[in-house]
C-alpha cells in the first residue's frame, strides 16, 4: 500500500465514524476508532479510542464500547458495556457487563443482566440471564443457567487429550472459588459447591457438593526443622 492509498482508506474510514456520529454515537476521539463498513451501531452508543469492530456487528443502543476493545461477526445487545476486551462470533444480551481483559470466543452466548469479568474466557458455552463470573474463570462447552453464581477461578476441565465433552449447570447454582468441574458433569438447580472442589459426579438439586480433604496443622514443625527465620 502506497501513501495515497493509505490517504484514501483512512479519508474513507472517518467519513464513516462521521456519519455514525450525525446518527447519534459518540466518540472519545473519533479519528481512533476503526469501524468497518456494514456495522450497525445505535444511538447512545459511546465508542472509545482504538476500539475495532469489524465483520458482521451489531451493537444496540446506549452502550459503551472501551478502549482497546476488539468486536468481530457478533451481537450486542443494549445497554452493554465491554471494557478492553475481545468479543468475537459471539452473542451479548441486554445490559450485560464485559471485562475487563474478558475473551469471549466463537460459539458463546451470554444473556441479558450478566457479568464476566477480567480474565473471564468463554469459548462454545451460554451463560443464561444474571449469570455472573466476575474474574479469573474458564468456562469452555458448557450451559450455564439463568443467575448462576461461578466463583473465582472456577475451571470446566472440558478436554481429556482426546475429545471434549459439555457440562450443565441449571439455575440458582453457587460454584465455590477455586473449583473444577471435571467435564461432563451435572449441577442440579440452587446446588452449592463447596470452594476448593473438584466436581468428577453429578450434583443433585439443593445440595452441598464438598470434594477436599480435611486440613490439619503440625505445630512446631518449623521449629522442629530448624528453619525458623530470625
Amino acid at each position: 500500500m502506497n501513501i495515497h492509498e493509505y490517504e484514501a482508506l483512512e479519508k474513507k474510514r472517518i467519513e464513516r465514524n462521521l456519519a455514525y456520529m450525525e446518527a447519534g454515537v459518540n466518540f472519545i476521539d473519533i479519528r481512533m476508532a476503526y469501524i468497518d463498513e456494514g456495522v450497525t451501531i445505535g444511538s447512545g452508543t459511546t465508542i472509545y479510542p482504538c476500539a475495532v469492530i469489524e465483520g458482521n456487528v451489531t451493537i444496540g443502543e446506549n452502550c459503551t464500547i472501551g478502549q482497546n476493545t476488539r468486536i468481530k461477526d457478533s451481537t450486542v445487545g443494549d445497554g452493554v458495556t465491554i471494557q478492553s476486551s475481545v468479543v468475537i462470533e459471539s452473542r451479548v444480551g441486554d445490559n450485560t457487563s464485559i471485562g475487563p481483559f474478558a475473551y469471549l470466543r466463537p460459539g458463546s452466548d451470554v444473556g441479558s443482566g450478566c457479568k464476566v469479568g477480567d480474565f473471564v474466557e468463554i469459548k462454545n458455552s451460554k451463560l443464561g440471564d444474571g449469570a455472573k463470573a466476575s474474574h479469573l474463570t474458564y468456562i469452555g462447552d458448557s450451559d450455564i443457567g439463568e443467575r448462576v453464581n461461578l466463583g473465582c477461578g472456577v475451571v470446566f476441565v472440558n478436554y481429556d487429550g482426546s475429545r471434549k465433552y459439555r457440562s450443565v449447570v441449571e439455575d440458582g447454582a453457587f460454584i465455590g472459588c477455586n473449583s473444577n468441574l471435571v467435564s461432563p458433569v451435572h449441577v442440579g438447580k440452587n446446588a452449592y459447591v463447596a470452594a476448593g472442589s473438584t466436581i468428577t459426579d453429578d450434583v443433585p438439586d439443593g445440595a452441598l457438593y464438598i470434594a477436599r480433604a480435611r486440613g490439619k496443622s503440625l505445630e512446631g514443625w518449623v521449629e522442629k526443622k530448624g528453619i525458623l527465620k530470625k
